[in-house]
């Protein structure tokens, strides 16, 4: 049977600052997000099963990915736990969906993040292959799980 790789596109946007950043991102600001989920398994073969011969319904993985990552960060402000900003946003309406995370939010941190997320909620037999992740329309990161089993 075939190994296959199913691919799903999602767009986010997310404002951040980066703490202690010696560049123009220690200031806050956004981005539009692409994100790009790849993953792999053997299409169904059980005559039985209404997802006959697919490795995972695109509206499953849409579900996984929304749940996790998508409704969680979208239109949201990300910041680091350690930063002095973090005050800012306690009790301040203007940021009423904040994200507090323990790591830097790199698009580099953000990428392990999401797909530790993702890979925790995928059905038996599907597995992450990639997560690409573009911070702007030039600028992108990629995990891959063989780089990191």
């Amino acid at each position: 049977m075939a190994l296959i790789r199913v691919t799903k596109e999602f767009r986010f946007e997310i404002a951040h600052a980066l703490w202690n950043y010696d560049g123009l991102c220690r200031n806050m600001h956004g981005h539009s997000y692409r994100m790009f989920v790849t993953v792999k398994g053997q299409p169904i073969e059980d005559m039985e099963n209404p997802k006959l011969g697919m490795v995972i319904d695109f509206g499953n993985l849409k579900q996984i990915v929304n749940t996790e990552i998508v409704d969680k960060l979208d239109h949201a402000v990300i910041l680091y736990s350690k930063s002095a900003t973090k005050e800012i946003l306690e009790n301040n309406t203007l940021y009423g969906r904040k994200y507090i995370v323990d790591y830097q939010p790199t698009c580099e941190n953000m990428v392990v993040d999401i797909a530790e997320k993702i890979s925790a909620h995928l059905p038996n037999g599907v597995s992450l292959f990639s997560v690409k992740l573009h911070e702007t329309a030039t600028s992108f990161v990629e995990w891959f799980a063989d780089d990191n089993n």
